[in-house]
């Protein structure tokens, strides 16, 4: 089974592969370089730490909790767990606009106003997940509102990964393989460069693939904004969505971008 790679291994890993030194990080994030050395030579980051190095790094801060092992704090998770079964909907819809319209959608995610926090956020399928780079993906995923079965449909949609929603669940209990082209189709559908994801899964891949289609990276942007909606923001998110589709809306081509 794929092995798990540590935080500090991680970052050491990022930093050489960007070129950037320690001191140049520290400088992006408004830290102390000695937090990050700290961390590089084995010591577990601390929450505050964590969300200055996100932005520095390009990440979610979110995604980087769950790199490091760590809980992800209740205000980095999505708003409303009730919001969950109109998320993938949206997703696939999404990529079956032009490009235009997948840009008036995401503007549109984006203006509507951010209500508040009712409750903890619970993931609506919560399962075991294990310690390693499989839960970590999924983890990924639960903290962008997908259910394993929306996870099924959208990554059917937007990649070239065909799988049934039990097998995420043995991916996420860390019962199945990481293969590359998973990792580099959850990569597409995260938002992450799939170089880094996979060396940060500990998955060589056997040669750099090739730029996301630009349907799949607009995929993930809305993914990621629709976390922020509540439940009635995103059923009438869905209701859009469907009904800026050209004619037949009810069905979705698997693989649609082209990759």
């Amino acid at each position: 089974m794929t092995e798990s790679v540590n935080f500090s291994a991680m970052l050491t890993w990022l930093l050489d592969h960007r070129g950037v030194g320690v001191g140049q990080l520290a400088d992006r994030a408004c830290v102390p370089a000695d937090e990050i050395r700290g961390v590089l030579a084995g010591e577990t980051p601390g929450e505050a730490l964590l969300r200055r190095l996100a932005p520095a790094l390009g990440f979610h801060a979110a995604d980087l909790f769950i790199l490091a092992g760590l809980a992800v704090p209740d205000d980095l998770a999505p708003l409303d767990a009730a919001a969950t079964p109109w998320i993938a909907c949206i997703v696939m819809d999404a990529v079956h606009l032009p490009a235009a319209g997948r840009s008036e959608l995401l503007r549109t995610i984006r203006a509507l106003p951010q209500e508040g926090r009712r409750s903890p956020f619970v993931p609506k399928e919560p399962e075991p997940l294990a310690d390693g780079p499989g839960g970590s993906l999924v983890r990924m995923f639960w903290y962008r509102n997908l259910s394993r079965s929306g996870l099924a449909h959208a990554m059917a949609v937007v990649t070239p990964t065909y799988l049934s929603a039990p097998t995420y669940s043995v991916i996420g209990d860390g019962h199945s393989e990481l293969t590359p082209r998973l990792v580099t189709d959850f990569a597409a559908l995260l938002g992450i460069e799939a170089r880094e994801l996979a060396a940060l899964t500990g998955v060589p891949l056997p040669e750099t693939p090739g730029p996301p289609a630009p349907e799949a990276v607009d995929a993930a942007a809305v993914l990621w904004e629709l976390r922020r909606l509540s439940a009635p923001q995103a059923e009438h998110i869905a209701e859009l969505a469907k009904s800026m589709r050209e004619e037949p809306r009810a069905e979705y081509r698997i693989n649609a971008p082209s990759w």
